[in-house]
């Protein structure tokens, strides 16, 4: 193998499409999934690439230090690509420091053993390695009818989540100024896509209009979100890794605004078709709920600089996006009803003991 990667959280939403994209893309290369199989890591989303050669998975949590020392000794990482976080902002309000910890002091953890094992290396050494800290634009805060983030805007967090990433953030750079560590940041819009756990607008919206539940919005659904398909996220993680300038943050997104009740009200009219139903049946599942608490208004991200320096962009309109996501939610159905009941998670625990 030509050189180890580390993926944290390599089980989650984003963090499998990653994996997925890194195994079979770099077969030279090894890639060693770290999660720590939470509610929302789930080892059914890798089930194509499991048995690949070059793949490794390894349940574990960031937070033991020992572990991930143990992990640096062993694999001799040429690169870290770190996604594992806690990122649901309603959980964040009932439970910050469950966010504190694996946000915030998981990624400490990393950083110290990334410094601790490559600091054995002169600089001539430590070309080549990466330290890749995967953020969100809701790091930010909250924009108004105008303008978009930028690499530069000011941080202004707003939940417990957004202000554990933040804080992550920071450290990252932290760890660049103060110890030379090669790191690099990227803060990305909203993703949808397969493979999302359904407590996120898109895969909740779907489960629920299939099933006649209703479909809660928050306020008068007038917030906008940026909105990224993930696997243009996965192929910009692989761009930055491979491209990125050391010490250097790049913004990911969709250039794909909408409000939350249009989005809605599109994503009702996809499923009356898929599923035969009545135009306006499913939108009549649309139900109002009060607002969460801190609720930004409007995200937007500048992803020119991305675009311009390393040449990504993404591929797909949101409507076309919207509809691959709906056919693949509709076609797992066996997915979907696993996740939402924690069946795979038994089944794969079974499995991980077993080895």
């Amino acid at each position: 193998m030509k050189t180890t990667i580390l993926i944290t959280g390599g089980a989650g939403f984003i963090g499998s499409h990653v994996v997925r994209l890194f195994v079979t893309k770099y077969p030279g290369c090894r890639i060693v999934n770290l999660d720590k199989l939470t509610y929302a890591g789930n080892l059914a989303n890798l089930r194509d690439i499991e048995k690949n050669s070059n793949y490794e998975f390894v349940k574990g949590d960031i937070c033991d230090a020992g572990l991930v020392q143990q992990l640096f000794e062993k694999h001799d990482f040429g690169g870290v690509i770190h996604l594992a976080a806690e990122s649901h902002v309603d959980r964040s309000i009932s439970n910050p420091m469950e966010f504190v910890n694996t946000n915030v002091i998981g990624t400490v953890t990393l950083l110290n053993a990334a410094k601790q094992h490559w600091k054995a290396s002169l600089a001539a050494v430590l070309k080549g390695r990466l330290f890749y800290h995967i953020s969100t634009d809701e790091v930010y805060g909250t924009l108004g009818k105008a303008g978009k983030f930028k690499e530069t805007t000011a941080y202004d967090p707003h939940s417990p989540y957004s202000a554990s990433k933040a804080s992550s953030d920071h450290f990252v750079r932290a760890y660049y100024d103060t110890f030379g560590l090669p790191v690099v940041i990227s803060n990305c819009s909203n993703n949808y896509g397969s493979y999302h756990f359904p407590e996120k607008l898109i895969p909740l919206a779907i489960n629920n209009i299939k099933n006649n539940k209703p479909v809660p919005v928050y306020g008068k659904g007038e917030n906008i979100r940026d909105w990224l398909f993930v696997e243009d996220h996965a192929k910009a993680i692989d761009v930055i890794f491979h491209k990125g300038k050391i010490g250097d943050t790049y913004n990911i997104g969709g250039n794909n605004e909408w409000k939350n009740i249009d989005l809605i009200n599109l994503l009702c009219r996809i499923m009356d078709q898929k599923l035969g139903r009545v135009k306006g049946e499913s939108a009549k599942l649309i139900t109002f709920v009060k607002d969460r608490a801190g609720h930004d208004l409007r995200y937007a991200i500048d992803s020119s600089k991305l675009q311009r320096k390393l040449k990504w962009k993404p591929s797909l309109k949101f409507e076309q996006g919207l509809e691959r996501t709906v056919d693949w939610y509709l076609s797992n159905e066996e997915w979907l009803t696993n996740v939402t009941s924690g069946e795979y998670k038994k089944y794969y625990e079974l499995q991980y003991v077993a080895r």
